[in-house]
């Protein structure tokens, strides 16, 4: 997504939750840490649900269309193909996002500006880029 892993998350495969073990025990998650997907993407399992930051409560249903076998050329996942930028950290989840949007389309609205200079100056919600999006994978595996 492009998110900066700073909120809790987990990933629904199957019957089962994976995330980052909860240290006060409220969750019993698997640790994920280690975990490849093609291990739980086994037998009829070929969606899964993603969530992120469960204040701003980003829900994600991935669905898996197609596996092949990987090019020789190419050394683990790839992305290849997107659309759409990822909404900013912190943006208050889908109708944060929609606002912020609107606010920022529009140059007469109260918060333009301030959510320009939040965002950092610029921002497309059309945006792609496969180049940034396959970097930020190969990094994971740092």
């Amino acid at each position: 997504m492009g998110w900066t892993n700073s909120h809790l998350h987990l990933f629904h495969i199957g019957d089962e939750l994976y995330g980052e073990p909860d240290p006060y025990g409220e969750m019993l998650l698997i640790d994920q840490k280690g975990i490849k997907l093609s291990s739980v993407l086994a037998g009829s399992v070929r969606e899964f649900v993603y969530e992120y930051d469960f204040g701003d409560g980003w829900i994600h249903r991935v669905v898996v269309e197609n596996l092949q076998e990987a090019h020789p050329a190419w050394s683990g996942s790839l992305c290849v193909a997107g659309q759409r930028a990822c909404p900013p950290e912190d943006v208050g989840g889908i109708y944060g996002y929609g606002e912020f949007v609107d606010a920022i389309a529009d140059s007469k609205r109260e918060q333009h500006v301030d959510m320009l200079r939040w965002v950092g100056g610029a921002f497309d919600p059309e945006g792609f880029d496969i180049n940034s999006a396959n970097l930020r994978i190969r990094r994971l595996k740092g």
